[in-house]
């Protein structure tokens, strides 16, 4: 196969130290696969692709005219972690995700964190995922963030960076899991020379977490799926994880409120709803209190919620932890809450709400990523070596206008993995997202996570919708 002649380049390689040598953990990996045939290779490239779509392993684009339908397009070279590195990335999010639950406790209540000036009130406040309604909430077990999704990169030195934390409705789980299925199926005798972690237990860890949010004299907990509906981009993901926890798939038209309880409709009359795991964003949770338009929610939820007679996973108001000029502040979060250094350091961010960093930014556009603060899916950004000078002209129009919606990123030189594209076996660069439970005193981090790559020769951009596809994420038991 070609592995003998693929050459790692500048650029911080998964799988290779240098041309020809691979790293340590990846050396049976690459000696396996050199030993295979490059068109048997891309047989079972199609046959994991072809099994994928059969499996319903799906996602949607609603500005795609071709139809909104596609399948997740799957790249059969897994990307390997070893166990020493992914015992650090453990232990750096389990401090990121203390630190940010402490945070959302505390801007809903005393705002500690503003009145020591660590950081500016009108930041907070102007924040679009700051959530009124819900200063004076008190979640159950104080904890906010019950599922989370950071989103890490790696640059050319090999360090490790926190690019962004997803604490509302964080999808792409069930992809790891259909991932390794059909990687299992494909490759299963090198599973247990490489003696890779299983990931197929997500389902029932994340069911625990959502049990445990209940009260513990309920002996038969009703645990719901709160999905918008069959359009919505990640509906296989919500019907997915549904079905493998062994509970109901709800819209908000299966739900309402009755004698202060959240029931849902059921054949046999209304049935009381203890836990809702959404996969709704905030502002349309309960028209009586956000948008009022919304027909996704259940008007009178939050009025329940507040009453502690059902709990949210994750709790509304989570999404101002997700704006990424908030995310800058996640160091100092970790500093003045727990005391302790960042494990994980974020990516070095210019926050144009500063004058200096604005002057910074729009005379360096170029050499710059600008990310909008509260985008996502790769929408509302820049890639300054990429752009035109007309985009920088845009952008420089949109950072005057609004400078506290933009922060700037140096262009890190991500991490690649070796990809089979057409009948080559290229570099392409790649991210992870791990996935994170917190069920009170214990946070309980995945195994490996969603690598995504970026299928586009020198693309940056990993996500889906923006022609990105996954990798299976292999981390080490030794």
């Amino acid at each position: 196969m070609q592995l003998e002649n693929y050459d790692p380049e500048l650029f911080y390689d998964e799988l290779f130290a240098e041309s020809g040598q691979p790293r340590p953990s990846a050396a049976p990996l690459v000696q396996w696969m050199k030993d295979l045939p490059l068109h048997e290779l891309q047989q079972h490239r199609e046959t994991a692709q072809i099994a994928l779509f059969n499996l319903g392993v799906t996602f949607n684009v609603y500005s795609d005219n071709q139809g909104i339908e596609k399948v997740f397009p799957f790249d059969i070279i897994p990307r390997i972690i070893a166990a020493n590195e992914w015992e650090n990335l453990e232990k750096g999010l389990k401090q990121r995700i203390k630190a940010l639950n402490l945070f959302l406790g505390d801007i809903y209540s005393d705002q500690k964190i503003i009145k020591d000036g660590i950081i500016p009130a009108e930041i907070i406040h102007s924040a679009t995922g700051f959530l009124k309604p819900c200063l004076g909430m008190k979640p159950v077990g104080g904890i906010w963030c019950h599922i989370t999704g950071t989103d890490l990169v790696r640059d050319k030195d090999g360090a490790w960076y926190v690019l962004e934390d997803n604490l509302r409705v964080p999808s792409g789980a069930s992809y790891v899991l259909e991932n390794r299925r059909v990687m299992k199926s494909t490759f299963p005798e090198i599973f247990q020379t490489m003696n890779v972690k299983p990931v197929d237990d997500y389902p029932s860890h994340l069911l625990e977490t959502l049990l445990n949010l209940t009260p513990p004299q309920l002996s038969d907990p009703t645990v719901v799926v709160l999905t918008p509906g069959i359009y919505n981009s990640a509906y296989f993901e919500h019907s997915f994880l549904a079905q493998q926890m062994g509970v109901e798939l709800v819209e908000g038209r299966d739900l309402v409120v009755v004698d202060g309880y959240l029931q849902m409709r059921t054949t046999k009359g209304l049935r009381r709803v203890d836990v809702i795991y959404r996969r709704v964003d905030d502002d349309f949770l309960d028209p009586l209190v956000f948008r009022p338009d919304s027909l996704l929610g259940v008007p009178g939820l939050m009025d329940v919620f507040q009453q502690g007679r059902v709990t949210i996973a994750n709790a509304p108001g989570t999404g101002v932890a997700d704006d990424k000029v908030v995310y800058a502040y996640v160091p100092e979060m970790i500093r003045y809450y727990l005391g302790e250094e960042p494990i994980l350091n974020n990516v070095p961010t210019y926050l144009c709400w500063r004058d200096q960093d604005k002057d910074y930014v729009l005379h360096n556009l170029e050499k710059l990523v600008v990310k909008a603060a509260n985008e996502s899916g790769g929408y509302g950004m820049l890639i300054g070596s990429n752009s035109t000078i007309e985009q920088r002209e845009e952008f420089a129009d949109r950072i005057k206008a609004n400078p506290r919606n933009y922060i700037a990123q140096p262009i890190l030189s991500l991490s690649r993995v070796p990809t089979l594209i057409d009948d080559q076996i290229e570099g392409r660069h790649v991210d992870l997202r791990p996935y994170i439970l917190h069920r009170g005193d214990e946070i309980y981090v995945h195994p490996g996570g969603l690598t995504r790559v970026a299928l586009k020769k020198g693309s940056l951009v990993v996500n889906s919708s923006q022609g990105g596809g996954s990798k299976d994420t292999w981390v080490l038991n030794q």
